[in-house]
């Protein structure tokens, strides 16, 4: 990784582009060089490089890439609309729509307001994918410009390092890879590893430096060997060695729990052909040699991966007991594997060049699709990370067409990636004949028979085991519109109630012209949204009668069932307990309760649920019972704890002491010391002279109780002190006593 030593001239960008392109109209090239001299005149790189650098280095990158000249143009206008006066009008006008459509593309929403970063990193995203739908050379030009930035990380903050380089690795290498681009994925996890783990990525290249002698030595011994059995065979080839990146070493590492010098596979050799027929005798005579390992050899000849890699691989155990792994493939092959897309799109003066590109990159399309159904920025960048992970399986159907599927796809996965239909009404499976449970992990060569049943509609618990994008979307949309029938049905209910409450006729007051200029007046499209909204607890149903019943009939009623003793000793209770406690967003006079699986207390992060006919459920914000809901992301509603929040909140703790005469006593002093009230107590003691307290305490707020535990982590004696943020489901065994 090192620093911006030398700038590439626009003349090396034009010599390359030539070499592969030689009929290129170049003037294209030149006008876009004069103009962003103009443009980024006096801007420098944090490098202290001119600024200029960094577009001449990013269309010299494309050209490695084999790109033609609009792309490279656009390439060196790239920062210009997002980081200088120009405008997207201005560069239609200068290089024409082709190239304003490109650098559009990849400009950052920058103009925009959002609530948080990830909301903003997620429309970027948004918007380089619908890009990507007009052109696909805008992820080029992105991939080309994050390669040149990754190169000079090192001169931004440690900070920013971290956030560019995980988003590298989780987006841009994957995309790369997607895109069959293979050196330019290696290169972009090779210099994140050393940007993010510096002192592991040195370790690393010391230990494979200090054996590669050795390695050498053999791989040449085997490349002898391989060379002369082709030549008996009058097979045309190239053998040649193949390095194992670091980046691969390491994840290997980490992923089976191994040392280094428990990788065995840092052998490897290529041998590239003239035919597919000579590819398969290659491989017949490499196992002739050598002893072949059980399961590693994988056929993407015959099952191409979905980003047109096509090779054979195998691992065979040499002569000296060493693991070798051989890749075998055609030229054509190799050119795919190197280039990737750009061996597939090849640009004509105003025209594209392959017919077949659409059903190379089906992948695209379904990633354009589940875009624009996902509306939280979270679960967008979470699915577009899991949508581009490169482990993939290939499974038949019954009639043997090939499908492939992320690693860890199930038959779910397969049954909505054939219809929408058939995976709502999945019950069961066959895989292979044998009847397997949903869950089951799909394997390579796995013939699938999805069972259906008309009246079946899908579980909630998929989406525990679902691995593909469509398959979760299509679940989370049906688990959505049933709720929100239950909702309606619900809400229907709750309006019926409250209507006959005073004393009114339902089916006379709920007129459906009547709710039409209501849900019209509240903001909701339909009426259905009307129930829907009282349902989900989003408006009472106090709210709608308010607009059907004239007010002094409310208020007499109202009047008369305030002067019950027992209804007016009842509100003020409830008024005292919950008066102030808690604001929620855009919502007067709504129910609040707090949920017992994390009991919020006042000055802990809160987030509002809205339940169904039961008010709103204030959880923590990091409460687990919250986390598993992204599915119900429209249910989830801001809140403030409120000024007047001074009730009494029960908090449980537990206490790990030793065992000794006075700890409970002095610990109980503690917690009056803050003037706060002991509900409850339950004490246990083991063998090993340690005991375990549990107290109910209740206090008023996050920074009282924060007092209370300090308190008690000085006592002597006591190890130590934690808040029980959900009592139902503590483990301890309890034989408590009130106080």
């Amino acid at each position: 990784m090192d620093p911006e030593k030398k700038i590439t001239r626009l003349e090396e960008v034009i010599e390359n582009l030539l070499s592969y392109y030689p009929q290129a109209d170049v003037d294209i090239i030149w006008k876009a060089y004069v103009y962003i001299a103009k443009a980024h005149r006096g801007q420098t790189r944090l490098s202290g490089s001119p600024y200029l650098s960094h577009p001449l280095e990013v269309a010299y990158i494309l050209t490695q890439l084999k790109q033609d000249p609009y792309t490279i143009a656009a390439g060196l206008l790239h920062d210009t609309i997002e980081d200088t006066y120009s405008t997207a009008e201005e560069i239609r006008d200068q290089f024409g729509p082709e190239v304003e459509l490109l650098v559009d593309g990849v400009t950052k929403i920058s103009k925009m307001t959002f609530s948080t970063s990830e909301e903003q990193q997620a429309e970027n995203f948004r918007k380089m994918l619908l890009a990507m739908a007009k052109d696909i050379r805008v992820i080029l030009i992105k991939l080309a410009d994050r390669l040149h930035n990754m190169r000079t990380i090192l001169f931004i903050s440690p900070a920013k390092q971290k956030e560019i380089v995980q988003e590298t690795l989780d987006i841009y290498a994957p995309l790369a890879n997607r895109l069959g681009i293979g050196w330019l994925k290696c290169e972009l996890e090779e210099l994140s590893f050393h940007c993010l783990y510096p002192d592991a990525f040195a370790g690393l290249q010391a230990k494979i430096d200090k054996g590669q002698e050795a390695r050498d030595k053999i791989i040449n011994e085997i490349e002898k060997v391989v060379t002369l059995e082709l030549e008996k065979a009058v097979i045309p080839a190239k053998v040649q060695g193949r390095s194992k990146h670091l980046y691969s070493i390491y994840q290997k590492m980490e992923r089976e729990s191994i040392d280094f010098h428990e990788v065995y596979d840092l052998l490897g050799l290529r041998i590239i052909t003239d035919s597919i027929r000579n590819c398969y005798a290659i491989l017949g005579i490499i196992h002739s040699l050598w002893r072949p390992i059980p399961g590693r050899f994988k056929d993407y000849i015959a099952l191409p991966k979905a980003n047109m890699y096509q090779t054979l691989h195998t691992t065979v155990i040499a002569s000296r007991g060493e693991r070798v792994e051989f890749q075998i493939r055609t030229e054509e092959m190799h050119r795919i594997a190197e280039e990737g897309i750009a061996a597939h799109w090849r640009y004509k003066e105003g025209g594209v060049g392959e017919k077949g590109y659409d059903e190379k990159f089906v992948w695209l399309r379904h990633l354009l699709d589940w875009q624009q159904e996902l509306k939280d920025p979270k679960e967008f960048m979470d699915t577009l990370k899991i949508d581009l992970f490169p482990e993939e399986v290939y499974v038949f159907t019954p009639k043997g067409d090939v499908k492939s599927f992320p690693f860890g796809a199930t038959p779910v996965d397969f049954a909505y990636s054939v219809h929408t239909d058939i995976g709502n009404q999945c019950v069961g499976t066959k895989v292979n004949s044998r009847l397997v449970p949903l869950n089951y992990k799909l394997k390579n060569g796995d013939i699938i028979e999805i069972l259906t049943n008309p009246r079946h509609t899908p579980s909630r618990d998929w989406l525990k085991f679902v691995k593909t994008c469509r398959a979760r979307n299509k679940i989370r949309s049906w688990i959505k519109a049933e709720q929100k029938e239950r909702s309606r049905e619900l809400g229907r209910e709750i309006l019926e109630k409250q209507v006959a409450k005073y004393n009114q006729d339902p089916a006379t007051v709920l007129k459906t012209k009547d709710l039409n200029d209501i849900a019209k007046r509240l903001n909701y499209s339909s009426v259905e949204d009307l129930l829907a909204a009282i349902g989900f607890g989003k408006i009472t149903g106090r709210q709608v009668v308010e607009e059907l019943i004239p007010r002094e009939e409310l208020e007499k009623y109202d009047k008369a069932r305030e002067t019950s003793p027992l209804k007016r000793l009842v509100k003020a209770v409830s008024k005292r307990a919950v008066e102030g406690a808690v604001k929620v967003k855009g919502m007067d006079d709504i129910f609040v309760r707090f949920a017992k699986c994390c009991s919020p207390v006042p000055g802990d992060f809160i987030i509002g649920y809205i339940t169904r006919g039961r008010g709103i459920s204030i959880h923590t914000r990091d409460c687990p019972s919250m986390a598993g809901l992204e599915y119900d992301a429209e249910r989830k509603i801001e809140v403030e704890w409120g000024k007047k929040a001074q009730n009494a909140y029960p908090v449980r703790v537990n206490i790990g002491t030793e065992n000794r005469p006075g700890l409970l006593g002095m610990i109980s002093s503690a917690i009056a010391s803050w003037d706060v009230n002991i509900s409850w107590a339950n004490v246990e003691t083991f063998g090993d002279k340690t005991a375990t307290l549990d107290f109910d305490i209740e206090i008023t707020d996050l920074d009282q109780l924060n007092k209370v535990i300090s308190t008690i982590k000085n006592i002597k004696g006591v190890t130590r002190v934690e808040r029980i943020r959900n009592p139902s489901k503590y483990k301890a065994k309890i034989k408590g006593k009130r106080l």
